[in-house]
Parts: structure tokens; C-alpha cells; sequence
């Protein structure tokens, strides 16, 4: 007898109404609901909705999230809101980082996020209490979602002096991955030649935020691809933003899609900042500011979406939610189809997996159960409602369920 039957829901797979059996935290079987006799600990009725794997959550910032009401003016540029913030991270406390990652953390779990990667600052200004904060959380929240740690140079690493030696005692205190800003030295070679040793050093993937911007001449992800195939990392570099790949011409953008797909660089598109902070520029026809999602699939690039930032100077939107991220790209990339309802679904769940390099992740026999359930009954349905009902499981344990109350007046 199984520990939890999940009975009669649907797969994104369209394999029809299913029965999902887990023992010790895993996926013991999937068998079709027809057969029925199955005996459970406790039984849970899908009533046909549709199970998903748990949600990936591949790039979002925990100790900058909800900082609005300290803000004393509205964000103006990308340079601004990183400086609005640095001077905000010098009140940030311990207990403070700790206490607004942690709301992040349970709004992600609430809507159905399994896994995370977040991006934990390392300055002068900060030292090393973001990491610290995000690598205690790392322990204390794992029976509700598996972390992993970014040391991330925000304020660059030779433009602030003592971020270079707090990045490597970050590696030491156990950093899953090593973080790199692209536009915040001014010697891009010199940065590269830092996070790329110090990946190789400690055995760890890469994780970038490149190209952020308006301006088709920023093309740092072309030395950090080419960079990544040098020393043989296919497969284990990300990077975030990378949007001055959508102002270039498109036989250029996909001269370097293809060179992404040759490297195995993992892009991960952040529409609620990307479309709050680019474009501003423009007098007149704004650019959307995004990186060219379907331009880059179409060269076989590993393009994911993540929430970036929750209520800051960079994004004063967002509730942690990957649902409202896939929407809004959905409409800003034209991806209303029901195809791309699949595609989009995918970018939340196998694509950011995979960027993530997760093992064994998914709905099949022998996986972690890490699930999310809905009662709508297909993938196109989930995405257009967004629908605040949802069951949560990880490693086979009920971690979140959201009822909505309804009164007719």
C-alpha cells in the first residue's frame, strides 16, 4: 500500500485520467484511473484536474523583495534602481533579509514552487550576511522547497573593492553556484577570467546577468558562450536578462542564438523588470525591451522565465506567483496559442529544471514527488486563469492548499 494516492487527474502529457501512487517521498506508479482497487495511507480525488510538476523558480532576488515603502521616489533607469538599493541595503539587518526571503519563499510555495535558485548579493555593503541568510534557509525551508544559493556581485567585482575575496569566502561557506553582472565592470574580460576560475575552482555552474539592455552593441553573452565552450561547461551556464539581443537585426541575434545552442547557455527571461526598465529611452516606438524568446527556441536555446525581483526598485510588481510571470510573456511575446500554452509550461517546469540541472525531476516513476494540482484540466486552462486553487506537494507531502471563498452579495 502507497503513503498517497493522487487519483484521477490528468497529465500534461494528454495520457488521459491517471492514478499517481507515492511511497517514501517518491513516484511508486502512474496507472490509469479505469483500473481502480488502489489502497492508499490517505487518498487525495484529482476529480480530473491537471498535475504538474512543481513549479522551478530559476532566478529571483530574496533580500531585495519588498522595498517599496522605503522608497522615497520612483525607479527611473536600471543604473537608478541599483543605486536606490544600495543605499537601501546599508539599513538591511540580518533578521530583516531573513524575514522578507522567508515571505518570498512561503507566497512561492503557496503557488505551487518546489525548487529555487536565488541570487544572494556579496558586497562591501551587505558582506556576507545575505548569503548566510539564504544558505540557513537553504536548511530550515527544505521540506517545502529545495534552494539554491547565487553569489551574486551586484555592485560588480573590481568596481567595488573586497567583492572579489567575500565571493570566494562565499564559495567556501557553501554557495551552490557562482554569480557574474556583466555590466558592472568595466573589464569584461577580467570578470569573466574571476567567476570562470572561480566556477573551476570549486566545481560549480555559472549563472550571469548579461546584456541588460536597449543597445545591440551589448554583447557580452557572446565571450561568455564562447567562454563556456573554451572550458568545456556546456550545459552549465546561465544567464538572466540578455535582452539587447531583441534591438539587434534578426540575422544577428540569430548568428548568436546559435552560438547560445553550440555553448548550451541556459537563458532565462525576466519580463517583469525587462518590460518595467527597458525601452525608456525611446521618444517614441518603445521597445519592448525582451530577449527574442521565439527567436531563440527556434535555434534550440534553452530559454526559461523566472520572477527576477517582488516588489522593489526593480520591479514594483509581482507576488512570487510563475503563473502571472508566464502570462504576462504569453502577451508580450504573442504566445497565446495553445501550443505555446504547452511551450510556456514547459519554461516553468523541464526547461527550468534542466537549467537548473535538477535530476530526475518530473511526473514519472522514481521522481522526488514534487507536485502541483489544479482543477483545471489542461495546461491552456492553468495559464489564462492563473487560478489561486492549488494543491502542493513536496517530496509527497502536502506543503500548500489554497482555497478561494466566494460570497454572492
Amino acid at each position: 500500500m502507497t503513503d498517497l494516492l493522487v487519483k484521477d487527474v490528468l497529465l500534461p502529457d494528454g495520457s488521459g485520467r491517471m492514478d499517481v501512487g507515492i511511497s517514501s517521498g517518491r513516484i511508486a506508479f502512474i496507472a490509469p484511473s479505469s483500473e481502480g482497487g488502489r489502497e492508499a495511507a490517505e487518498i487525495v480525488n484529482g476529480k480530473g484536474g491537471l498535475l504538474l510538476p512543481g513549479f522551478v523558480e530559476p532566478h529571483i532576488h530574496l533580500e531585495k523583495a519588498y522595498l517599496l515603502a522605503r522608497m522615497d521616489r520612483e525607479t527611473e533607469s536600471l543604473q537608478d534602481a541599483i543605486q536606490m538599493t544600495a543605499q537601501m541595503k546599508n539599513t538591511f539587518t540580518a533578521k530583516d533579509i531573513t524575514e522578507r526571503s522567508l515571505a518570498v519563499i512561503r507566497e512561492a510555495s503557496r503557488h505551487g514552487v518546489t525548487h529555487m535558485r536565488c541570487h544572494a548579493e556579496v558586497d562591501p555593503i551587505l558582506g556576507l550576511s545575505a548569503i548566510e541568510s539564504a544558505l540557513e534557509l537553504k536548511q530550515s525551508v527544505s521540506r517545502q522547497m529545495d534552494l539554491q544559493v547565487v553569489a551574486f556581485p551586484q555592485e560588480g567585482i573590481f568596481k567595488c573593492p573586497g567583492t572579489a575575496e567575500l565571493m570566494e569566502e562565499a564559495m567556501r561557506l557553501g554557495a551552490d553556484v557562482v554569480g557574474g553582472i556583466t555590466y558592472q565592470d568595466h573589464d569584461l574580460g577580467g570578470h569573466l577570467d574571476f567567476t570562470f576560475s572561480l566556477a573551476e575552482k570549486y566545481g560549480k555552474p555559472l549563472d550571469y546577468h548579461a546584456d541588460f539592455s536597449d543597445n545591440p552593441s551589448d554583447r557580452a553573452i557572446v565571450d561568455i558562450a564562447r567562454r563556456t565552450i573554451a572550458a568545456g561547461m556546456q550545459g552549465l551556464v546561465s544567464a538572466g536578462h540578455v535582452t539587447s539581443l531583441g534591438s539587434m537585426p534578426v540575422i544577428e541575434a540569430c548568428s548568436i542564438g546559435e552560438l547560445l545552442h553550440d555553448a548550451q547557455i541556459h537563458v532565462i527571461t525576466l519580463p517583469l523588470t525587462d518590460l518595467y526598465l527597458n525601452g525608456r529611452g525611446d521618444g517614441e516606438k518603445p521597445r519592448r525591451g525582451l530577449a527574442p524568446v521565439r527567436l531563440l527556441r527556434e535555434c534550440g536555446v534553452n530559454v526559461t522565465l523566472g520572477t527576477n525581483n517582488v516588489r522593489n526598485p526593480f520591479t514594483p510588481f509581482g507576488k512570487a506567483d510563475p503563473l502571472e510571470v508566464a502570462w504576462l510573456l504569453a502577451i508580450a511575446t504573442y504566445m497565446g496559442g495553445g501550443q505555446d500554452a504547452h511551450s510556456l509550461m514547459n519554461m516553468l517546469t523541464v526547461d527550468s529544471a534542466k537549467a537548473l540541472g535538477l535530476d530526475s525531476y518530473g511526473i514519472h516513476v522514481g521522481s522526488p514527488a514534487d507536485m502541483v494540482l489544479f482543477r483545471e484540466s489542461s495546461v491552456r486552462e492553468v495559464l489564462l486563469n492563473r487560478p489561486e486553487i492549488r494543491t502542493v506537494w513536496k517530496r509527497g507531502k502536502q506543503v500548500a492548499h489554497t482555497r478561494m471563498k466566494q460570497q454572492l452579495l
